[in-house]
């Protein structure tokens, strides 16, 4: 067993353990692709394994024998101990591999969990996983070691298949399980006679060789695949969905939370004279999105002729596989909230010096009121260029880009008329003044942003970050300031209809700014605890991105149903959150959803950034974004509803925002905006 030392604390893996970390692919950020079934197999496999080596079962090439069912302590192991313990009989290995199969994603989720609290890996945002090079390191036999566990595990495979010593049974049970599984080739590169020598490694252990037999017997049994049990999609209607009393409201996850609930998770909308359109909603669903989806879904396909708008190619919504975690990677730090965190009084100047030019008295339409505040933050942060002069113009462009290439309900002419030729330009004129204030000499001294990670980025890999990408990557920011500036347009009005919350965000607001500017503690802290509950709640109602589209790459079946490959997929991952199974009273305004015991948004059902590795990337900074706003905004001004009688409307395309009759009327300064 391979211990793992940190300091005086010693801690062991065990075969479920290593076998993940074998199967782990750096360079991708998550596992070496194994079909959901046969990893399961393996996944039980090794468990039942340790089991043995554990002298809890004992198994042969006919059957496995309980020993001793007393509980390990391990909740990877315990609960397969457990099954094999009420089942009276003698069974064989491959009997209990495929039962237990079904427990091989919660065996993964464990032990996943279990080797992030051992600092063995790292969990990023999007489901991507890393070692963590700086925690715990492989201490075998009493010899320390500097590789992480992961390369100390693969180390010792690597001396067993291309030395002549014989390895230990453990390595050699690896080796037979990777091998299984066809993902040894992956690791190694293995010619004839290393192939050969892994044949003989996998026979020489009888457990091993027992479990790998009943892995390769279950993976090969047709019967056993779910597809063969794939049902037909039920066909909704397009005049069924239009009569839905949501459509009217333009309120798209309560529509499609409806539809769900009537046919099921998987159904499918016809278009007359177009594609077919396959939703996913449910919570099954999106937990296999967030799980699987990025071994059967493409993002490129539909996203190919919207890139090509702005003369890229391989920009990082398009991408997938290693390509686009490598590029998150690279720029993760950008958008993280620690560096919006060390700006605090830089957002808060730029945030006040927007909000002198609103006037008491005036009413501003709510949509581009809100894109400009955030855009007066955003651009400066990220990009250090000053672009409210040409916000709005690129915001339109980019919505009218989504209408034409994404949602497609314009004909793509209407991208090419006179007024959006110039808006284009405009794309150009925000890239060189972004150049301009990002050469060495200008830059000496100013805090990093956004667009100095990416220019650094094109210079040192080119191939990864063209010059072509740069008209989009570098104005990208702005167009960010689109959606945040929605949802923010959301969040007041939701606050100005309930006064009781108004009351308790504006104590917040005037505790927290009552002796300056606060610190970024402070401000996550239990002082604005009902400010950020109160967001969470809005963008559960009102989230605004509620579909994802994807196209299937490889065929699978899902929820019971197949997804034949090159299907286009709409994930409506936000439909969970109109299911009163996962939110009680859906439609009910409830901020304590988000405080223990009932911490509803802890589930797969709430996903307003998105799901699996396509999250939204700059959601931690986008949280505390919208919080510091709406704070400065009710520290400075009270704000009305107009008109009075406002019934709040969401346009839905391309992403969802209140229709344009609403508009903020400032009633009143509070206190004085510091220079």
């Amino acid at each position: 067993m391979a211990h793992m030392t940190n300091g005086a604390s010693t801690q062991t893996l065990t075969l479920v353990d290593e076998f993940l970390l074998t199967l782990l692919n750096e360079e991708a950020g998550y596992f070496h692709q194994v079909p959901g079934w046969d990893l399961n197999c393996a996944v039980v496999g090794a468990a039942l394994a340790e089991l043995s080596l554990r002298s809890r079962v004992d198994t042969d090439l006919d059957s496995l024998i309980l020993l001793d069912g007393t509980p390990t302590g391990d909740a990877a192991l315990d609960p397969i101990l457990e099954k094999i313990a009420d089942e009276p009989g003698r069974h064989s290995a491959q009997y209990w591999v495929e039962r237990l199969a079904i427990r091989g994603e919660s065996i993964i989720d464990v032990t996943l969990e279990r080797l992030v609290d051992l600092k063995v890996l790292e969990h990023h945002d999007g489901g991507f996983w890393t070692l963590a090079r700086a925690g715990w390191q492989a201490n075998l036999r009493g010899q320390s070691d500097d590789q992480t566990a992961a390369e100390f595990v693969k180390t010792r495979i690597g001396r067993a298949i291309f030395g002549e010593e014989l390895p230990d049974p453990r390595d050699a049970i690896i080796i037979s399980l990777t091998n299984t599984c066809d993902v040894l080739r992956l690791i190694f590169q293995l010619d004839d006679e290393s192939a050969a020598r892994v044949e003989h490694l996998c026979k020489i252990d009888l457990i091993g060789r027992a479990i790998a037999d009943a892995i390769t017997d279950s993976i090969a049994g047709p019967l056993l695949r779910r597809s063969a049990f794939a049902k037909a999609i039920p066909v909704v209607s397009l005049v069924k969905m239009l009569r839905n009393p949501h459509v009217r409201s333009g309120n798209l996850p309560a529509v499609f939370a409806d539809l769900a609930e009537e046919y099921g998770p998987v159904f499918q909308i016809k278009v007359p004279f177009g594609q077919r359109m396959i939703f996913l909603c449910g919570p099954g669903t999106n937990r296999w999105v967030h799980r699987h989806g990025r071994m059967y879904l493409r993002a490129r396909d539909y996203l190919e002729e919207f890139e090509k708008v702005y003369g890229g190619s391989g920009i990082l919504p398009t991408l997938d596989g290693a390509d686009h975690f490598r590029y998150r990677k690279t720029i993760q730090p950008a958008y993280s909230r620690t560096r919006l965190e060390t700006q605090l009084t830089n957002f808060c100047t730029y945030a006040r010096r927007h909000m002198a030019t609103w006037s008491v008295g005036e009413s501003r339409s709510a949509v581009p009121m809100c894109r400009k505040l955030v855009n007066s933050e955003m651009s400066p942060l990220t990009v250090s260029i000053d672009s409210q002069d040409v916000v709005d113009d690129l915001h339109k462009f980019k919505e009218r880009a989504l209408q034409t290439h994404i949602g497609r309900t314009m004909p793509k002419f209407m991208l090419k008329t006179p007024a959006m030729k110039r808006r284009a330009k405009l794309i150009d004129e925000v890239v060189a003044r972004v150049q301009r204030v990002h050469t060495p000499a200008q830059r000496a001294g100013c805090p990093r942003d956004l667009a100095d990670d990416l220019l650094s980025m094109h210079a040192n890999d080119r191939q990864l970050l063209p010059e072509s990408n740069l008209r989009f990557v570098l104005s990208a920011p702005l167009i960010a300031s689109m959606y945040v500036g929605d949802q923010l347009s959301f969040i007041i009005h939701a606050m100005l209809l309930q006064p009781e919350f108004h009351d308790k965000i504006r104590a917040e607001a005037d505790a927290l700014f009552a002796d300056g500017d606060p610190d970024h503690e402070t401000v996550t802290g239990p002082a604005t605890d009902v400010t950020r509950r109160f967001i969470m709640e809005c963008m559960r109602l009102y989230p605004i991105i509620p579909i994802s589209i994807r196209n299937v790459m490889n065929s699978t079946v899902v929820e019971g149903y197949e997804l034949p490959e090159g299907a286009r997929v709409f994930i409506a991952q936000t439909a969970t959150h109109y299911m009163s199974d996962l939110f009680p009273e859906p439609f009910k305004f409830d901020i304590d959803r988000y405080k223990p015991p009932r911490t509803e948004h802890l589930g797969i059902g709430y996903a307003p950034y998105g799901l699996g590795t396509h999250v939204c990337l700059g959601s931690r900074w986008t949280e505390m974004q919208l919080a510091l706003n709406l704070l400065l905004i009710v520290r400075h001004f009270t704000l009305q509803i107009v008109p009075e009688d406002y019934k709040l409307k969401i346009s839905p395309v391309p992403s969802m925002s209140p229709n344009k009759k609403l508009k903020f009327r400032i009633v009143e300064q509070r206190h004085e905006l510091p220079v």
